[in-house]
């Protein structure tokens, strides 16, 4: 649930009388984690496809620079990626605030967790994308395998397009990353795909007695 207040309200709302309307609020309130389908469709692919490719679109802007707040790509609370990499005070994010948020300023959408590999750092500064050497004037402290960073989602797809992208975390992944990069394709990398494939299920569970509480009240009310 987007709003861990949600059941609340609809408590008092059935108690209130008004189930329809308790019901589909929180429906609406789910409905979002739905939303696993990338906004521009042609982006799909099969991950086993050698002759199709991800391709990096420039995404809407948000209406707002949402520094410490967001949604992740299950329709969840966005979860920290890191807020202190190696011991650096350093925080990951567009904000450098240890989450994958974006905004307007964030123009490459720095939105996709990954823990970085060897192999990736090496792809990244071939292409001409350094992420090992520090550079303090941009609060960056130079990456090293198994640091947690906030990878822009066209670097993410590039990265996978050659056969190096690094795994991630999808709770902590932002939600704009779908407009890049499918769902499907991002559970195969999933590190947390287990934890998260028990929320997707808990979500889904609670959408499924929802539509009950609405047939029984339609049904009841006819």
């Amino acid at each position: 649930l987007r709003c861990s207040s949600s059941s609340n309200i609809m408590m008092a709302s059935i108690h209130g009388g008004s189930v329809v309307a308790a019901a589909a609020v929180l429906l609406a309130t789910l409905t979002p984690t739905l939303a696993w389908v990338p906004t521009h469709s042609h982006n799909i692919m099969h991950p086993s496809s050698k002759t199709t490719q991800l391709t990096a679109e420039q995404g809407d802007d948000d209406t707002s620079d949402a520094k410490y707040s967001g949604y992740n790509v299950l329709g969840t609370e966005l979860s920290c990626c890191c807020s202190n990499v190696r011991e650096t005070g350093i925080g990951t994010g567009f904000y450098r605030n240890g989450f994958c948020s974006t905004g307007d300023n964030d123009v490459g959408r720095h939105t996709v967790c990954v823990q970085v590999t060897e192999e990736f750092l090496s792809f990244s500064k071939s292409v001409g994308n350094d992420l090992s050497t520090p550079m303090p004037e941009y609060l960056f402290p130079g990456l090293k395998e198994g640091d947690r960073w906030c990878l822009c989602a066209q670097r993410w797809a590039q990265a996978y397009n050659a056969g190096k992208a690094p795994k991630l975390f999808l709770q902590s992944t932002h939600e704009k990353t779908l407009d890049f990069i499918p769902f499907d394709v991002m559970k195969i990398f999933a590190i947390d795909a287990e934890e998260s494939a028990s929320v997707i299920n808990k979500l889904d569970l609670q959408r499924s007695q929802l539509n009950e509480i609405l047939k029984k009240d339609v049904t009841d009310n006819d």
